[in-house]
């Protein structure tokens, strides 16, 4: 087991460090771009985590709470899991908008023609 994980670390080391010569374009990005799309993706990567941790404290509590009342009261499992389903649902909603956000920061960005960039 630890062969195979070394293995595959190794492999995606190799991987991510050749990966950007073997796709490298022939024209080069000037400096701004290149720091403007460096804060971008920090950005986004700050904004996803801040999302995830929040729908981790969110869910986890839902859980718990759900837990909590199946023990208390196992006749009334079945309407508190469903409620249980819709709002770990409407909560994993809010991560789903802040990955779509930070897409399409990454790939469509609306700025880049009020920096003259686009």
């Amino acid at each position: 087991m630890k062969r195979l994980v070394l293995i595959s670390g190794v492999s995606v080391i190799f991987v991510l460090a050749f990966a950007a010569g073997a796709f490298a374009q022939s024209g080069a990005a000037s400096p701004e771009v290149i720091q403007f799309f460096s804060f971008v993706a920090v950005a986004c990567v700050i904004g996803m985590g801040i999302a995830a941790f929040g729908t981790g404290m969110g869910m986890g509590n839902g859980v718990r709470g759900a837990s909590e009342g199946i023990a208390r009261n196992p006749e009334a499992s079945g309407k508190i899991l469903t409620a249980l389903i819709l709002g770990l649902a409407m909560i994993e909603s809010l991560a789903i908008y802040t990955l779509v956000t930070a897409l399409i920061l990454l790939y469509a960005n609306p700025f880049l023609k009020f920096l003259g960039l686009a």
